[in-house]
């Protein structure tokens, strides 16, 4: 199948997702990255509120620092979006963690809800129609909750700094992890996770699908 009709497929499928009404609990509506014809994906974990505003992945805060990433092996953010599908494990936002305060009966919002079980199951049709659309050569993985749907592991520092290759039924691909990109987490910015992240980096930088984006 030619690059136009890819991206044709690509574009019915996500006029598909955002008629998506699967989880009462999330917030749409769903969001996806532009209907890139690539051999590169990214999966992060869910859109965060911003991201539900202006229905563009990685749009805010932590957007910021994933792309200071990727321009420093060379791609900068309006390039990556043209040429990496953006895809995540959720495409609606979680919501609000709640938290109940110690000798009272009030709650409190704290940071973003993970996902659940039936969410994350409603959820991975999109993402397996994606990957059989585009059977792309390298998919990278943001964060704990996208790593842990391709691979087992107990600490980051397992998983990020290494190329894996990856089986997703049936289809494999080789997979980078990285971090998640929040400014909450110190994992980016102390060791072992500085120089873990380095070299996932530099496998990107080194791998033949990264340098056929810029061909």
């Amino acid at each position: 199948m030619n690059k136009n009709a890819l991206q044709k497929q690509l574009q019915r499928h996500q006029n598909h997702l955002e008629q998506c009404s699967l989880c009462p609990q999330m917030f749409g509506p769903p969001v996806h990255g532009l209907a890139a014809v690539s051999k590169v994906m990214l999966i992060g974990q869910a859109p965060g509120f911003k991201e539900i505003e202006v229905l563009r992945p990685f749009a805010w805060t932590a957007g910021k620092k994933l792309f200071s990433w990727f321009e420093a092996i060379g791609m900068d953010e309006r390039n990556f979006r043209k040429l990496v599908y953006m895809s995540a494990i959720c495409r609606c936002y979680p919501g609000k963690k709640i938290a109940r305060q110690k000798s009272s009966q009030k709650t409190k919002a704290h940071g973003d809800r993970v996902p659940n079980n039936n969410e994350i199951k409603h959820c991975s049709q999109w993402l397996a129609a994606e990957i059989a659309i585009l059977k792309p050569e390298l998919i990278i993985l943001v964060g704990k909750l996208a790593i842990s749907q391709f691979m087992s592991f107990k600490k980051l520092d397992e998983v990020i700094g290494k190329l894996h290759k990856i089986n997703n039924n049936g289809f494999e691909c080789d997979a980078i992890p990285l971090p998640h990109p929040s400014g909450a987490s110190t994992w980016p910015v102390t060791e072992p996770g500085k120089t873990l992240l380095q070299y996932a980096m530099m496998h990107i930088k080194k791998h033949p699908a990264w340098i056929q984006l810029k061909h």
